[in-house]
This record gives C-alpha cells, structure tokens and sequence, in this order.
C-alpha cells in the first residue's frame, strides 16, 4: 500500500509527537525522522558527538570543530520541549540538543540523505531515535 506523500509527513509528525519526539512553543520543530534518523528542516542528515556530555547545556565542538560540523542553529522565539532542548555555545549563540546531545550538520553532507558523516573519526554518529 502506498501513502500519498501529503499523508506521510502528517503520520510521521503524529508518531513523533506520541512517542515524545518533538515539542515546541511555536509548533515548529526543529527536527524530524526521515529514514530512520533525525534531519533538519531542510532534509540534511543531524550528528552528535561523543565528546559533548549529554545533559551539560553546552557543546564542546567549536571554532575549525563548528566550521566542519556546523550546528542546528535555535531560530529566536522557539523554546525546546519534550526530548529537545537549548545549549548555548561558546559565542553566546543558541543550539539545539536532542535528549542533552548538540545537534550538528556535516559541512561534506551535499544533498539531504547524505550520511557520510556518521561515524567520522568515530566520535561522530547520526541521531537515531
């Protein structure tokens, strides 16, 4: 059986939010799960890394680090819930995390479904919920 591609997103999103997946104040969330792992709103594969401390409210991967893995920037106005939460960085700048983990993207990542990040240096792990 196939579902129409407008259904999908809409049954997935349900899923998500049953399971605790992802709130927000605004309703906008900034993640979803596409094949099994979570990507941003443009469809780039997300990544943590082993070297941040889940639950520290800060990211450990900054200046050349930050420029390689580029991190899930919070838009102003949005607040985490759920298993999503805020870290701020070194620069002040605000971060998503998914369950105390920074999000980040991989500079090398060219088209969403790109995974070639995972497991760089093996520190370095798409986000499998």
């Amino acid at each position: 059986m196939r579902i129409k591609n407008t259904i999908l997103p809409l049954l997935l999103s349900g899923l998500l939010v049953a399971c605790g997946g992802y709130a927000t104040t605004t309703g906008a969330a900034p993640a979803r799960l596409a094949d099994g792992v979570l990507v941003d709103g443009t469809g780039m594969t997300l990544y943590v890394f082993d070297k941040d401390a889940a639950h520290s409210g800060k990211s450990v991967c900054n200046g050349p680090c930050a420029a390689n893995w580029p991190p899930l920037s919070v838009v102003d106005g949005t607040a985490g819930g759920a298993d999503f939460s805020v870290v701020t960085r070194d620069d002040g700048a605000r971060q998503w995390a998914f369950k105390g983990k920074p999000l980040y993207r991989w500079v090398k990542d060219q088209k969403p479904g790109d995974r070639t990040g995972d497991g760089f240096n093996s520190v370095w792990h798409v986000v499998r919920p």
